[in-house]
């Protein structure tokens, strides 16, 4: 069994917990969850995160997520599986998710397709729900959280 190097950052201050359930409940209003959850399982699968590949694969599929999408999520460019605004948004998510990465972190390009597929709150929803999967991303990645402990 793999254990976590510490207890999770925001049991140990509770506070952080309140923050970042806050900020996840903001991201629930006004677009398809089945799309949150491949937002959140694209950025997850990026940033190594374990515990969300699993909890965010399952939650797409509580939403009536088919498997074969959510198998191609990795490869969602090369597959006729994702609508022009579910590509913008991986598009995106993807962006944000390697800030690093580039020297144009957001290219217009990207910017575009998603202002083109979703109005201004739209928008700021999608981004605020990509900023929030990767803070839990990096915490969980951090303390090595094992897949499973969440659900206890």
């Amino acid at each position: 069994m793999m254990h976590a190097r510490m207890n999770h950052p925001v049991m140990v201050l509770p506070d952080a917990m309140k923050v970042l359930q806050s900020l996840g409940a903001l991201t629930q209003n006004g677009l398809p969850e089945k799309l949150l959850e491949l937002v959140h399982l694209r950025a997850s699968q990026i940033n190594g995160c374990s515990v969300c590949v699993d909890m965010h694969a399952r939650a797409a599929r509580r939403h009536g997520e088919a498997d074969e999408r959510l198998f191609a999520v990795s490869a969602w460019r090369d597959t006729p599986y994702f609508t022009d605004a579910e590509r913008a948004a991986l598009a995106l998510t993807e962006e944000l998710t390697r800030l690093p990465d580039r020297a144009d972190p957001v290219p217009d390009p990207v910017w575009n397709a998603a202002d083109k597929h979703f109005d201004e709150a739209e928008l700021a929803t999608l981004l605020l729900a990509i900023a929030t999967i990767n803070v839990w991303n990096r915490l969980n990645v951090a303390v090595r959280q094992p897949v499973g402990a969440w659900k206890g």
